[in-house]
């Protein structure tokens, strides 16, 4: 899949507020976790082979980001509910945030047209971001591809084994 969206973020930009449902109904802000290190990332649907497999992976090393200082949260179109299933069935261990009118994902780049099998499609981009801090975009993998994703965030932060 070639994500050929026009908006990017990179990298020493700050990151754009974000003010999203979680699974349980509650308004979650980027803006809350300022003093710390956040790992978001954007993906296309609850409970797909794909997405499971990421956040599956995620979850394990979820202990090692935890250490690290980071904290994760998962962005897709999904409703809370819906959100609420995957969680549950998978056991995710970390908030899923709602994005039904994909606002955000456009506001971010992770909405738009992109490329699959051949063909060119609207919808989500898979995408995560590494934000410090302060609130600004440390890293940025548009398109990312979602078996191993875990892994290879993990070996980008440093972090053990």
């Amino acid at each position: 899949m070639t994500e050929t969206n026009s908006i990017r973020l990179s990298p020493g930009e700050k990151a754009p507020e974000l003010c999203l449902e979680n699974q349980d109904n509650q308004k979650i802000c980027l803006s809350d976790f300022i003093g710390q290190k956040v790992i978001l990332y954007f993906y296309p649907k609850d409970l797909t082979p794909g997405c499971t497999t990421q956040a599956s992976e995620l979850t394990q090393i979820l202990p090692k980001l935890y250490s690290a200082g980071y904290k994760v949260i998962g962005v897709s179109p999904d409703t809370p509910e819906r959100h609420r299933e995957f969680i549950k069935r998978i056991s995710i261990g970390f908030d899923l945030l709602s994005d039904p009118e994909k606002t955000s994902m456009s506001q971010w780049g992770t909405f738009g047209k992109k490329k699959m099998y051949g063909r060119e499609i609207l919808g989500v981009i898979r995408t995560t971001f590494i934000i410090d801090e302060e609130g600004v975009i440390k890293k940025a993998w548009y398109g990312t591809k979602a078996t191993g994703h875990a892994a290879r965030l993990a070996k980008e932060l440093g972090l053990p084994e």
